[in-house]
């Protein structure tokens, strides 16, 4: 009787294992460091498992071409994700322009407000500090940033001040932790940092439009297919919305 029992149950706990669904395989996302705030949150609000990796969206597609373990790769730049387009490292027909956002010249909070024209004396608000960027020549917010200054005829002049960090939350933190007087970064950052405040807006124009497309890295389509599109769905545009982004109609 008790070697009957003893099947049964054994039986019924292969039939439970069996019956029981399979564990999704956690979702890998290399984004670009502004999007930190406001993707965490929505990470969260997701039901399986995300592993994020934030940096500069320069180094994430370089890490992507040689081979780094991502599924999703979220970047900050159309010309970053074309770079990983065109060497078939995305997957095809997954790639979203998913948001958009703005440019700010920050401050440390209590700074007076100015306005952004070519008459701006950059220098004089500088005084003895440098201007915070991300890396003018790789990074997207330091590409948008030299853009917008040398469209309003000021990198002449400010160029030789400008200290640059690896990706715009390192610029966002020298100006935070009152390291240098100014930066330039997206207005995404300056409204999540309580200790910093967005001086004046740059023009749109004076920049190309900043676009943060979104794709499921090439052979991880089916990985990333349902984090995709739960950051499509009302929930992430919501809380992406929260934090100061624009999300783009597709």
């Amino acid at each position: 009787m008790m070697l009957t029992l003893r099947y049964i149950l054994r039986g019924m706990l292969l039939l439970g294992l069996l019956a029981r669904p399979a564990m999704a395989e956690p979702v890998t996302v290399f984004a670009a460091a502004s999007l930190k705030t406001a993707l965490d949150e929505v990470a969260d609000g997701y039901g399986g498992e995300v592993v994020l990796s934030y940096a500069g969206s320069s180094a994430l597609a370089r890490q992507v071409q040689l081979g780094a373990p991502a599924d999703v790769v979220f970047l900050a730049n159309t010309d970053w994700m074309d770079f990983l387009q065109s060497g078939g490292l995305i997957a095809s027909g997954t790639r979203v322009d998913l948001l958009g956002n703005r440019l700010v010249l920050a401050g440390p909070m209590g700074a007076t407000h100015v306005e952004i024209g070519p008459d701006l004396d950059l220098m004089g608000l500088l005084g003895e500090g440098r201007l915070a960027m991300a890396l003018v020549e790789a990074v997207p917010a330091g590409i948008y940033g030299k853009a917008a200054l040398e469209s309003l005829g000021l990198w002449a002049s400010v160029e030789s001040r400008v200290a640059q960090a690896d990706n715009v939350r390192a610029a966002l933190a020298l100006v935070s932790l009152g390291q240098v007087p100014l930066g330039i970064v997206y207005a995404t950052d300056a409204q999540a940092d309580p200790q910093v405040d967005a001086l004046a807006f740059f023009p749109e124009d004076s920049h190309p439009p900043i676009r943060y497309p979104v794709a499921a890295v090439a052979g991880r389509e089916d990985v990333a297919a349902a984090f995709l599109t739960y950051l499509q769905g009302p929930e992430a545009r919501t809380t992406f919305q929260a934090h100061g982004f624009a999300v783009l109609d597709n």
